[in-house]
């Protein structure tokens, strides 16, 4: 497992499916939400990101099922998905606790 940082949509993509499996449809809404609406991820865009996600082992194949003659397959999440999710969550808290430090000893008004 690397500790080196997910591009923003695979950790959108990662997040989404942390609550539960789903389908493509599913994800994309949920990418959106996650992000308020800031990323729009297309299906293309999408299933070659799950692809490579499947091949790296953090997502899987859940279930696949026949809705209006077309193949839904939903995805989750695998525990090795989930670990590296919180591994880049853990390295944004650290970022974030770090920037806050700084901006506290930044001078008033923004000059030194």
């Amino acid at each position: 497992m690397t500790d080196t940082a997910l591009r923003e949509p695979t950790f959108l993509i990662l997040t989404a499916l942390a609550a539960r499996p789903q389908h493509g449809y599913g994800i994309l809404l949920d990418v959106e939400e996650i992000s308020g609406g800031r990323v729009k991820l297309r299906a293309g865009t999408l299933y070659t990101a799950l692809d490579r996600l499947s091949a790296d082992g953090w997502v899987a194949v859940d279930r696949e099922q026949v809705v209006d003659g077309r193949l839904r397959r939903y995805y989750r999440l695998t525990d090795e998905g989930a670990a590296r999710l919180e591994t880049e969550v853990q390295r944004l808290r650290a970022h974030t606790r770090a920037a806050e430090r700084r901006l506290r000893l930044r001078p008033a008004g923004g000059v030194a």
